[in-house]
């Protein structure tokens, strides 16, 4: 039954034509989330040390570079990161993701704390290079998170969305060059 699950829920994350080319990574043009279009609004490299970690694409209903709406907005939205460097460690992902949530959040995630632990243990299964995350948010799912195309878990409520999407585009975001192209530098 879970297999059946997960095959549905990959199914609503399609691909079509490929938009853009990131750090030779190619992003799609569209995915789908509950069977909504969402568009490619930005893409952008995570960079650390002069290396490329990611390539991340960010997927709205409608076009937006306001960061502060499209983090509260309770709408559909998805970003995908593909996993460009072979030296970025499940332990290193959940470190920096703990750091950014930290950060989006100005430090108060006590009260989702046990959702970012639900969050963190797709991580550590391991990370490779060319594996794909994909985050589709949708108010009556919550947020589904995606593992090449599997569905790892699902954690409701905008809460956790507005704090996940923030790790990205919050005044404090995790890299400010990678935000400003996740808000449509296209």
């Amino acid at each position: 039954m879970k297999r059946i699950f997960s095959i549905l829920c990959a199914s609503l994350i399609s691909m079509g034509a490929y938009a853009v080319e990131i750090a030779g990574v190619q992003l799609p043009e569209k995915l789908t989330a509950q069977s909504e279009s969402l568009a490619l609004n930005g893409a952008g490299v995570r960079s650390k040390f002069f290396m490329d970690i990611y390539a991340a694409g960010l997927y709205l209903a409608e076009a937006s570079s306001e960061p502060k709406q499209i983090i509260s907005d309770d709408k559909s939205m998805a970003l995908r990161l593909h996993i460009t460097s072979g030296l970025l460690s499940g332990e290193k992902m959940e470190t920096a993701t703990r750091e950014g949530f930290e950060k989006s959040t100005g430090g108060e995630t006590a009260a989702i704390m046990p959702v970012i632990d639900n969050f963190i243990e797709t991580f550590k299964t391991g990370i490779q290079e060319n594996d794909v995350f994909d985050f589709v948010y949708s108010p009556a799912v919550g947020v589904n998170v995606f593992k090449n195309g599997e569905l790892k878990t699902n954690i409701k409520g905008l809460e956790f969305k507005q704090a996940l999407f923030g790790i990205w585009l919050s005044d404090d975001a995790v890299q400010d060059d990678l935000k400003s192209d996740l808000l449509g530098s296209l």
